[in-house]
């Protein structure tokens, strides 16, 4: 049986690697993405909305834009500190919180809009997640949740960076499962919550393969920590080598010579009875 020391401690190396590197600079390669899903969902001017695991404000930011009364929670100090000073600078009010996605720190029924791009698919407990999404949900209100895929060219480039990791904990279930309608559809049975999927991707784009490597090998937390984790320079090549033969492999070659590289991601909405 698993320890509450054991989810603890996954979630304090979650703190860490997230904190690592510059997630503010790979966000930004998914900004469309926030905006996408707030679109999905309709937020409106005087909602209550939350981004669980909000990151820099992928989300955040474009649900105030429409006027909600938005509020973002974090696990990672750094990339709230990083949220707060991107709110400020649009002159934006959104209410920051440092917690964890499985102990949302609100009542029962408390927003109208429950977001998360790429956020709640890392919590280690995926039900509880996703438990708590659906118990802060007010009835009536909606859910809208962007997650990688396990097929996708982002679930690829997770496997191949963990590859170069200790094996994880028996207890340790992917994040691109959340990009598996089968398994959202489980983790939301019984909670009110009636999920629809639909599959989408986005584009990255980049002056090469090596360059694509470079970018996260300095600014993406788990690559960052699994450079670190190297116990030599033989190690981190290895890392690299792989890196770099997964985007010359992924990726295709656009008419100005940039590289494209696609991620595949589930768009999750729905509403919660009641």
């Amino acid at each position: 049986m698993t320890s509450e020391d054991e989810y603890t401690a996954a979630k304090d190396r979650a703190r860490q690697t997230w904190d690592s590197g510059d997630f503010g600079a790979i966000a930004k390669l998914i900004a469309a993405v926030g905006d996408d899903i707030v679109d999905r969902v309709a937020v409106a001017h005087g909602e209550a909305v939350l981004d669980v695991a909000c990151g820099t404000g992928t989300t955040t930011l474009p649900a105030a834009r429409r006027g909600a009364q938005a509020h973002g929670l974090d696990i990672a100090p750094g990339l709230l500190e990083e949220a707060r000073a991107n709110a400020a600078a649009e002159g934006l009010k959104v209410d920051f919180l440092l917690g964890d996605a499985e102990a949302l720190p609100w009542p029962d029924a408390t927003f109208d809009v429950v977001l998360s791009t790429f956020g709640c698919m890392f919590a280690p407990r995926h039900e509880v997640a996703a438990a708590e999404i659906a118990r802060v949900l007010k009835p009536g209100g909606r859910i809208g949740v962007c997650c990688w895929t396990p097929a996708g060219g982002v679930g690829g480039f997770l496997r191949t960076t963990a590859a170069h990791l200790p094996p994880p904990p028996e207890w340790f279930r992917p994040p691109p499962l959340w990009g598996v309608p089968d398994h959202v559809s489980a983790l939301f049975a019984g909670t009110g919550v009636t999920p629809e999927f639909d599959l989408t991707s986005i584009d990255f784009r980049f002056a090469s393969p090596e360059a694509a490597v470079s970018e996260y090998e300095t600014k993406f937390g788990p690559v960052v920590m699994a450079r670190a984790a190297q116990a030599d320079d033989a190690g981190r090549q290895a890392l690299h080598d792989d890196l770099l033969e997964f985007f010359t492999r992924e990726s295709t070659i656009e008419a100005d010579g940039r590289i494209a590289f696609n991620g595949e991601y589930l768009a999750i909405t729905g509403s919660k009875s009641g």
